[in-house]
């Protein structure tokens, strides 16, 4: 999820932005049972984040803005092929798992699903409106 957004219509604050677009994905991950939540010091979204030994990541951040206009977004682990982060180590963290929705939730999710709780918390959160 990439989103184009002029933060100042919204707020001068990277940082701020950064967390409203974890806010949005823990509270589309607690619509599905999911409890997610933030490791303090690492970006993301993170499961069982209070454990160090059962952490595991469900959605990664990689953001730039440019004259307060956003670009890049969010890796959210939906219905992901794990098998991929066996070959790199992701966000360069070395003692973390990855995991997705899928495997949280034993099955594939419904994508379009999953994005209308997204896009409806971040219309919540930052308080505009698609049209």
């Amino acid at each position: 999820v990439y989103p184009i957004l002029d933060l100042e219509q919204f707020f001068t604050d990277i940082h701020r932005y950064m967390r409203y677009l974890e806010e949005a994905v823990i509270l589309t991950l607690q619509d599905y049972g999911i409890d997610a939540g933030r490791v303090e010091g690492l970006t993301g979204v993170w499961i069982d984040g209070d454990n160090a030994a059962k952490a595991r990541k469900i959605c990664a951040m990689g953001v730039k803005s440019s004259r307060w206009v956003t670009m890049h977004g969010i890796g959210f682990n939906v219905n992901t092929d794990l098998s991929y982060f066996s070959h790199i180590v992701p966000c360069g963290i070395n003692d973390k798992a990855v995991t997705s929705m899928q495997k949280e939730l034993g099955g594939p999710q419904d994508i379009q699903e999953v994005f209308g709780h997204l896009l409806r918390h971040l219309q919540e959160l930052f308080e505009f409106d698609v049209k």
